[in-house]
């Protein structure tokens, strides 16, 4: 058989996010291929004690963990908020492994939250009459995002929560490399009104109506004026310290060191990058100009995986025009929704390095976002009124 661990480093890259709904994009995983997944048990208790950036700091700690563990090697991935999905090959099986592992330990130790982390084989789940398709969507030269289709992720989340095919936390004490991992900026205040997180899902796989639906949705949606992604065009700002000091000096605290000792040299450098950007200065091949630039256009705040997520600023009156059509498809049988809004949102970033363009931003709703909506979405329950006051 011929070696398919490149399999995704070979697939095309498209452009245009309205493209998410064309199924030839999408090309099915190997067969022997795995799915990684972890959520964070009891978010919804840890958002409403005001934690949701730790709990999106833990949803893409994994993400960097296996990126490190691959030194860099290419790998789709979706960040979920709550948690992420990934795959890999049958080769790296016992890396992905280890990087959960570790990552839902760390997670434990140092941030006092559950990580739920199963792996999946693909092949377990084509059993179930599922597939996992994977294309890579660029919203810039920079860099490519991973969208999945086929019901895949849906039915091992569902296995995940099971219990099956679980990654239990390594010892006390191991640590993964989350080399990268930081959430600097500061939160995002909404232009338009409010921002709005949004899950949408399909009732039946495939159904040419839901397509229909997306493809409506997001053509009015890049049609209107009332609309705007959540990144300003400058980039969020910046202050010291910043708001994320005390999850970077967790994340980047090495076995053995202290987390005061550590916080103390995060507190250092992120002075010293405050100045830097704060000025604009210009460091050997680091231009800070360049590099605001590129946060906007790696940012990630649209993507398809099994599902439609998209963190929007946007005014009242187009969400609520979001909430009236998907109801209607919600009472058709077509689709299932949840949508939350917020003053805010908040990113969380990975970045190899400052002078290299290939860092990518999460974004997410500073309030709850993608957790909360996905909730909604579960339960079936209509949106709470949580517009901002």
């Amino acid at each position: 058989m011929p070696d398919l661990a490149d399999f995704y480093d070979r697939l095309p890259v498209f452009e245009g996010f309205a493209n998410i709904m064309d199924p030839a994009r999408y090309q099915p995983l190997p067969d022997d291929w795995l799915v990684g997944l972890t959520d964070v048990v009891s978010s919804t208790q840890a958002i409403g004690a005001g934690r949701y950036k730790a709990v999106n700091t833990a949803g893409a700690s994994v993400i960097a963990a296996v990126s490190n563990a691959l030194e860099g090697r290419k790998f789709p991935f979706v960040f979920g908020g709550d948690g992420a999905s990934f795959a890999i090959s049958s080769r790296d099986a016992d890396v992905g492994r280890s990087a959960l592992a570790a990552t839902a330990a760390w997670t434990r130790d140092d941030l006092g939250l559950e990580l739920r982390a199963a792996l999946v084989p693909v092949a377990a789940v084509r059993e179930h009459a599922r597939d996992v398709r994977v294309a890579r969507f660029g919203p810039s030269r920079n860099v490519s995002f991973a969208m999945f289709s086929g019901g895949g992720l849906t039915w091992a989340e569902a296995a995940m929560k099971e219990g099956r095919y679980a990654v239990p936390p390594a010892a006390p004490g191991t640590r993964p490399d989350l080399s990268g991992l930081s959430c600097r900026w500061d939160d995002i205040p909404a232009t338009h009104g409010l921002i709005l997180s949004l899950v949408v899902a399909p009732v039946t796989q495939s159904d040419p109506a839901f397509r229909a639906l997306v493809q409506d949705l997001l053509a009015d949606l890049e049609d209107s004026s009332e609309v705007a992604r959540p990144i300003p065009e400058q980039a969020p700002g910046v202050s010291w310290p910043p708001p994320g000091v005390d999850l970077e000096a967790h994340a980047s605290r090495q076995v053995g060191e202290s987390f005061f000792l550590r916080r103390v040299k995060v507190l250092a450098g992120t002075l010293f990058a405050y100045v830097v950007m704060k000025l604009g200065i210009r460091l050997g091949a680091f231009d800070p100009a360049r590099y605001r630039r590129e946060v906007v256009e790696n940012s990630d705040f649209r993507k398809f995986d099994d599902s439609l997520r998209m963190t929007l600023d946007c005014t009242p009156v187009v969400a609520d025009r979001i909430e009236r059509r998907l109801s209607a498809a919600r009472a058709s049988n077509i689709a299932r929704f949840g949508l939350h809004r917020q003053p805010a949102a908040i990113m969380t970033c990975i970045v190899p390095s400052i002078f290299e363009s290939d860092h990518v931003h999460f974004v997410d709703g500073a309030a709850g976002g993608y957790a909360l909506a996905a909730k909604q979405l579960k339960l079936g329950a209509l949106p709470e009124a949580n517009a901002p006051s």
